[in-house]
């Protein structure tokens, strides 16, 4: 779907009706798919399934563009200009709740991780995340900075979410496994956890391959009537490296090990990715709250640095 859409730019191309239908040959294409992998050579397996770890890494970073882009539109929607007379009332709502779930979030996590001392790898993750929060936070607010709270608590809000997630993918093994988590038998709610984490995958999915905004250098072009909504090649590969991202959570990251039954996304090699992933979205948004003010002032230094004379 990628090669045959790319380049696509107007509605009345033929390739805007593949895109958006054709959907018989569209089904007998994806029987065949499904059916290919099973007379393929292993080998070839192992070589997609290296190039599906790097799509997987490439689809949670642009998630992350996605959702930094996600929050500016936020916080230029709710928040209030910081010279202007408006009130903000909804933004501040949205921050308020946003910091009451965020470390709401952290407590619970204490509770359900570190049921003793010696859990030393839960209660540093654990904190290290109430430090990227109150961080965030604290920047957020600084006089240079002047964000507002309502991109902040939104992000921070996401980091705790990874944080669980990191967490929740620990091995079920030593004491500080949660008791509230799934038995090692699987039940119903195995199965309804697996639905919810495919829908929230789709959408995500979804939502990220049609804000194609988030990843042009230049947002300047005007969109014309017959133009397409979004980049469909955009589109068909953030969907791919989704496919990609799913496919590693059924194995866990791991190419070269079993999946126990009942289990999806459990294993070290996924606590790692998420955490990972976490300390570089709270770096990276940090980072897009000083770089302004940081870059402002090398201007000015820069500016106002004598010159040497040449001789």
């Amino acid at each position: 779907m990628f090669a045959t859409t790319f380049g696509t730019r107007k509605l009345h191309e033929a390739r805007n009706s593949w895109h958006s239908g054709c959907w018989i040959l569209k089904s007998l294409v994806y029987a065949m798919s499904i059916g290919i992998p099973f007379i393929i050579p292993n080998i070839f397996i192992q070589l997609y399934g290296e190039i599906a770890r790097l799509g997987a890494g490439i689809f949670l970073l642009l998630q992350l563009i996605s959702m930094l882009h996600f929050i500016s539109w936020c916080n230029k929607r709710w928040m209030p200009d910081p010279g202007s007379n408006q009130c903000g009332l909804f933004g501040l709502f949205l921050s308020t709740i946003s910091y009451i779930a965020s470390f709401a979030g952290i407590g619970v996590l204490y509770v359900l991780y570190v049921p003793n001392s010696s859990c030393a790898f839960n209660i540093f993750t654990i904190t290290w995340t109430a430090i990227l929060v109150t961080v965030m936070m604290t920047v957020s607010l600084h006089s240079k900075v002047n964000e507002g709270l309502l991109s902040s608590g939104i992000m921070s809000s996401y980091i705790v979410f990874l944080c669980w997630s990191a967490l929740h993918s620990e091995p079920q093994t030593g004491k500080c496994h949660s008791h509230m988590k799934i038995s090692r038998d699987g039940d119903s709610a195995t199965i309804v956890s697996f639905i919810i984490a495919i829908c929230s995958i789709v959408m995500a999915t979804f939502s990220t391959g049609i804000d194609t905004k988030s990843f042009q250098f230049r947002n300047d072009e005007v969109q014309l009537e017959e133009d397409t909504p979004y980049s469909y090649e955009i589109f068909h590969i953030v969907f791919a490296m989704g496919a990609m991202y799913f496919a590693m959570l059924f194995i866990s990251w791991e190419l070269n090990h079993p999946t126990r039954k009942w289990s999806i996304d459990v294993g070290w090699a996924s606590t790692w990715v998420k955490i990972i992933n976490e300390w570089f979205a709270a770096s990276i948004y940090i980072w897009r709250l000083i770089s302004p003010a940081v870059l402002r002032n090398q201007l000015v230094n820069e500016e106002f640095m004598p010159h040497r004379p040449t001789i």
